[in-house]
């Protein structure tokens, strides 16, 4: 007997292994690629308040999530974020934004005490994946608003990137969409460096004083005549 249950028990043991080893699959842990942004070396330049920026509450996870052919969504068994997705876009956006307007003045909102910006960006992005099979999209809109608070530029993007279908491959095809998203809004940011400054309204003078009134000159008041009475009596016939 027991030499028949050895067989057994290996072969058991050879099965709980291999369940062993499918349950903890290693899982990679990606991050958007910046590119090669040019490093700005103007203190001085075009001062840019970058957001807020709004991210699509599906994008808003740690799941890497991978576009069917049938437009649904599924959760990446291989792979997942590195850390916050939005966070990954901002600083990508910051960086890459910064280098084409040669401006170390572009900050991400908010803005701290005292910044000023020549322009405010309000930047809404409602997808950005890939799949497999299915190249990586990205939809945004972003709107420009200059210092006088007048809406100077509004538009929506939609972008395409192909890739080579791993993984890996799909988040650097996403991470050169922001790039993309990132040179179009420079573009239309450049524009707007040269503002005029906006003009103090001018300054009431102030009022003077209302005199009073003269009062009427009084006119000297003539004395009334009265009757003279005299010793002398007037008879009439």
């Amino acid at each position: 007997m027991t030499a028949l249950r050895l067989p057994f028990i290996l072969m058991l043991a050879g099965v709980l292994g291999l369940a062993g080893c499918s349950v903890h699959q290693p899982v990679s842990l990606y991050q958007l690629d910046s590119g090669s942004p040019a490093q700005p070396a103007q203190s001085a330049g075009m001062a840019v308040l970058l957001g807020p920026v709004t991210v699509a509450d599906y994008l808003q996870r740690e799941t890497l999530l991978q576009r069917q052919p049938d437009g649904s969504l599924q959760a990446s068994v291989d792979g997942r974020w590195a850390g916050s997705l939005s966070s990954d876009i901002d600083q990508l956006l910051l960086r890459q934004v910064a280098g084409h307007l040669d401006s170390q003045r572009v900050v991400l909102a908010p803005a701290t005490l005292g910044f000023t910006p020549d322009v405010q960006v309000l930047l809404t992005i409602t997808r950005l994946d890939s799949g497999e099979s299915q190249p990586a999209v990205l939809d945004a809109q972003w709107r420009l608003i200059d210092r006088r608070g007048q809406v100077r530029d509004n538009r929506i993007i939609h972008l395409q990137e192909q890739h080579a279908g791993g993984t890996a491959a799909q988040v650097q095809a996403q991470g050169v969409l922001l790039q993309r998203l990132a040179e179009q809004l420079s573009t239309a940011l450049k524009p707007l460096a040269n503002q005029p400054p906006i003009a103090e309204a001018p300054r009431k003078p102030a009022a003077k004083p209302v005199a009073p009134a003269a009062e009427p000159e009084k006119q000297p008041k003539i004395p009334m005549a009265s009757p003279i009475r005299t010793d002398m009596e007037v008879f009439r016939f």
